[in-house]
């Protein structure tokens, strides 16, 4: 199986880094997004991206046309017919995944595989709203995608051996490192990881010390490149409150019950950098 063209559903944070990973790789991507003004701030972004990718040497001599030239867009799932290999990045959303995996299963060739960058979500229970269960996988990324290295690819109950080589051999040519992994919650990254920024926001609930202190000492103490507030600020509050839901309702271990603080910071919108207040103030 060939892949060329590489069709991605949705142009948040990880969207775009996917979108900008391929394309500096080589690939034709048509993006699907839900509205016009959400395109108009994604293309300006990805710009942005493309430039300073371009002012570090980083895209081989590649021009901003060149680059450009690559994207097309449109805000109907429809027009995704033509894509060799789908990845849908929408929101962390059960419902929303499974509707557009439903529709993706009607438009899309019955040899393409859907993929989905879900950081938690049962990838079995999407494929179960397909008809190719077989061709349905987890490809997670993680933040920033064109600096982060590994792609947990997580396997479904029905994926097949060869979707799943297919899907390494994808995340190989766009310069990852691919490790498979079962579909359990939150896969390994986050299952390990979203307890520790869960207790790092209980530390600072309970005073034990304020957000500074906390991540200063992480880094500083476990040669962490990043403290864990830090961390939930990059990857954005909703979405790792969004995750400890879902490992909390999964497998029901009170470990993974959100702090009440992280609760309530999302309830008043501090979702982290993408907002400019989070644990931290940017």
């Amino acid at each position: 199986m060939e892949i060329r063209r590489i069709a991605v559903v949705g142009a948040g944070t990880m969207g775009r880094g996917i979108i900008q990973t391929a394309v500096a790789h080589g690939f034709e991507v048509v993006v699907a997004v839900l509205n016009e003004h959400e395109r108009t701030a994604a293309r300006a972004a990805l710009q942005a991206a493309f430039q300073h990718a371009i002012a570090r040497g980083r895209v081989g001599g590649q021009t901003l046309a060149d680059l450009e030239g690559r994207m097309s867009w449109t805000t109907e799932l429809d027009h995704l017919a033509s894509a060799d290999f789908v990845i849908e990045a929408a929101s962390e959303d059960e419902q929303v995944k499974c509707e557009i995996f439903q529709r993706l299963d009607q438009v899309c060739g019955l040899a393409v595989i859907l993929a989905t960058n879900t950081s938690s979500i049962s990838i079995s229970r999407l494929a179960g709203a397909t008809h190719r269960a077989d061709r349905v996988l987890g490809m997670h990324f993680f933040n920033p995608v064109p600096v982060m290295s590994p792609v947990e690819i997580v396997r479904g109950a029905e994926t097949s051996p060869a979707t799943l080589d297919a899907t390494r051999q994808l995340a190989e040519r766009l310069g990852k490192v691919a490790f498979v992994v079962a579909d359990r919650p939150g896969f390994v990254v986050n299952r390990v990881l979203m307890p520790l920024i869960n207790e790092a926001a209980y530390a600072l609930l309970e005073g034990v010390a304020d957000a500074n202190t906390i991540d200063s000492l992480l880094k500083l103490g476990c040669n962490h490149p990043m403290g864990p507030l830090q961390l939930a600020d990059l990857i954005g509050l909703d979405v790792c409150l969004s995750i400890l839901n879902v490992l909390h309702r999964d497998l029901n271990d009170s470990k993974f019950r959100p702090c009440p603080l992280l609760a309530q910071l999302v309830e008043a919108g501090r979702l982290g950098r993408k907002t400019g207040r989070g644990f931290h103030v940017y």
